[in-house]
């Protein structure tokens, strides 16, 4: 299918935002699952992060919504609060001069306020699981109308703790007219399996790299001995124009870090799933808009956050897996922009990696500080 087929076939309203925003050609995965969901099969995707998966399910789910019946049709799931706002923001712009109305429900929110919100029949849910559940049992949400399910980063949300709620939202809906999609930008053998249990003899389709979307991003690390790991990302804090994103694997160890460097007086923040939900989103905001320019994040409240314009992508903590990695790197470079992946490693991760690098085919460079800024390490 042409893309310009591919996009005649949505909504045109759906068409005029497309031009509005400024896109070309679809990606990847939005040629591939686009038509799928059109045509109303289950489908199971997984493309890397930054390769525009929302919007590969976000425009031909709003194509299929009536306007005209005042009753929920399609449901976003998305396992963390920030990543079902964002969906739901996205939802508001590509719905614009569509006569659709959405609502987003999450939990911790007022539920009284969230029950207001669904008197007034929005088509589209984007929602959290356990509050969503929490609705449907109540008869707040009613889903006998509902035909497009979406488990987005299906593989956070088919994890043991949210399965079973997953499995009974499904079930409230009627199987005969339901379409049930899972993205994620990672897929265990186990999230596959599970999907496939919950769907309709559903297509599988696979993106590795997105050729669409030609992206500069330099892979460069520093050696250290564990304890001086804090030093090194000081001075990655200090470079001009850094907006870091870097990624410790231990909450309370983000804790001490985000209190150390502030101490420093140094403009950082941090994100993981015990803080407050207003102080998530104020630190979500100042990094946004430059306030503060890096973020000390957990892979998990990470996850699946959609934030523009970062320069580098720091991993504190060596990741475990080589999935692990290529996740937290596809940080930065999105959409063709250039970016820095950082590596602070001790010596037995400096083999890793470089195995790593191997099996990736890329290239790492050693680099050290020199005067406050970045150079090649003599070796």
């Amino acid at each position: 299918m042409t893309n310009a087929v591919l996009l005649e076939n949505l909504k045109p309203s759906i068409l005029a935002v497309w031009e509005k925003e400024g896109f070309s050609l679809p990606t990847s995965i939005q040629m591939k699952a686009i038509p799928e969901i059109l045509s109303g099969k289950d489908l199971i995707a997984q493309s890397p992060t930054g390769t525009g998966k929302t919007l590969a399910y976000l425009l031909p789910v709003i194509s299929k919504v009536d306007a005209d019946k005042q009753a929920p049709q399609a449901l976003i799931l998305a396992s963390s609060q920030e990543l079902v706002m964002q969906i739901f923001q996205e939802v508001q712009k590509w719905t614009e001069g569509s006569g659709l109305k959405a609502a987003s429900i999450i939990g911790g929110a007022n539920v009284k306020r969230q029950q207001e919100k669904l008197k007034k029949h929005p088509q589209i849910i984007v929602g959290t699981p356990g509050r969503v559940l929490e609705l449907i049992k109540q008869k707040k949400l009613k889903m006998h109308e509902m035909k497009t399910l979406v488990l987005d980063e299906g593989d956070q949300l088919l994890v043991p703790e949210h399965l079973e709620t997953i499995q009974t939202i499904l079930k409230s809906t009627l199987k005969d007219q339901r379409q049930v999609l899972l993205f994620s930008a990672t897929l265990t053998e186990r999230s596959e399996q599970i999907g496939k249990e919950l769907m309709e003899s559903p297509e599988l389709i696979k993106v590795e790299k997105d050729e669409t979307i030609e992206s500069d991003v330099d892979h460069i690390y520093f050696v250290c001995e564990p304890r001086d790991k804090q030093k090194i990302l000081e001075k990655i804090a200090r470079l001009e124009d850094v907006k870091a994103l870097a990624f410790v694997k231990d909450i309370g160890e983000i804790s001490v870090l985000n209190s150390k460097l502030k101490f420093k007086e140094l403009p950082v923040g941090m994100l993981h799933s015990e803080l407050k939900k207003d102080d998530r989103k104020t630190y979500l905001k100042d990094f946004r808009n430059g306030k503060i320019n890096m973020l000390l994040a957990t892979d998990v409240a990470a996850r699946g956050l959609d934030i523009k314009g970062v320069t580098h992508v720091v991993h504190f903590d060596f990741p475990k897996e080589l999935t692990q990695y290529v996740h937290r790197s596809g940080r930065t470079g999105r959409f063709g922009a250039d970016g820095t992946v950082i590596s602070i490693v001790t010596d037995r991760e400096e083999r890793e990696l470089k195995q790593f690098a191997k099996e990736l085919g890329i290239e790492v460079e050693k680099k050290e500080f020199y005067k406050g800024g970045v150079v090649d390490a003599r070796s």
